[in-house]
């Protein structure tokens, strides 16, 4: 006798290749995402010296999405979603980001068997904190969804960027992840003795540009594109996000948000050198960065890791 084994009712909200890795909804827990923390490598169980602080970020943590004004939120269709913030500190868009700006969750995995493609899809909303007068959209700047990848010759990061807002002005764009910088020390803001390498952490490193460029992500498309922010910050409309990117290839294949899908072959993630002890690596992430001195949100409410 045949078992067919019905997959959960949210998977009904994705379009996955035929394997599915990982499918996390998170009314049922965080499902191994984390924030990022800094390795510590140093003696008396300290972090690595960096010219990037990572230890000052906001916890990832579970959400009902509550809000003064509006009520609990909660999920698209559950109670929790999985909630990155940041604290309210900010720098100027061409600076590296402030300690505390910037805001990421992990899932830490490896390759089951060798593959070919591989979707990273999601299903996401963000805001800024309700803690003012006036609408806040300018206040966030970038989201970023990334896969840290080692197959055992290289260490890359596909990834695409969505630019909201630049030192005040909204920009609402998109990029994918490509260094154009020609060195390590370049990546890392002119700085030496680093222990990245270049293309590794995009969603940091990079010389930045005030217009919105980046020696780290580069423009995909040439026009706006408008997500649904709603009327006020105490608002959140859950919108869809796909990436599907080629690892025989080492390219990518397309990007879908909101009604718009961006055609990618021919476009790739810089190759780094391998790193030690990481071989098979696949790791999501997702990274979130605010544009002034005030706290912004993202919440995923599910997540979903398929290959073929």
């Amino acid at each position: 006798m045949n078992h067919v084994i019905a997959a959960p009712i949210g998977m009904s909200k994705y379009k996955p290749l035929p394997h599915i890795m990982c499918y996390d909804d998170f009314d049922n827990g965080l499902n191994g995402w984390m924030d990022l923390r800094c390795n510590l490598v140093e003696p008396g169980f300290t972090p690595r010296k960096s010219i990037y602080k990572q230890m000052r970020s906001a916890p990832t943590c579970l959400s009902a999405a509550a809000f003064g004004w509006a009520g609990t939120h909660g999920s698209m269709d559950g109670l929790y979603s999985l909630k990155l913030s940041t604290r309210p500190v900010a720098d100027r868009y061409e600076n590296m980001p402030a300690p505390g700006a910037s805001s990421m969750a992990i899932k830490r995995l490896t390759f089951q068997r060798p593959l070919n493609l591989v979707q990273y899809e999601t299903w996401f909303s963000y805001t800024v904190e309700q803690d003012r007068f006036g609408h806040g959209e300018k206040d966030f700047r970038a989201i970023s969804f990334c896969m840290d990848i080692q197959d055992g010759i290289h260490r890359y990061v596909p990834g695409i960027r969505y630019v909201n807002s630049v030192n005040g002005k909204l920009v609402k764009r998109w990029q994918y992840s490509h260094s154009i910088a020609r060195s390590d020390e370049e990546w890392g803001y002119d700085s030496k003795g680093e222990w990245f390498a270049n293309g590794i952490d995009p969603q940091w490193f990079g010389k930045r540009r005030p217009d919105g460029s980046t020696d780290s992500f580069q423009w995909l498309g040439e026009k706006k594109h408008e997500l649904c922010y709603n009327e006020t910050d105490d608002k959140i409309n859950w919108i869809y996000f796909r990436m599907t990117f080629d690892l025989a290839k080492c390219e990518y294949v397309e990007m879908e948000c909101q009604g718009k899908v961006f055609d990618m072959r021919g476009l790739a993630p810089t190759l780094a050198r391998r790193y030690d002890n990481i071989d098979m690596l696949i790791n999501p992430f997702v990274n979130i960065e605010n544009d002034t001195n005030r706290r912004v949100y993202m919440y995923m409410d599910s997540f979903c890791l398929s290959f073929q």
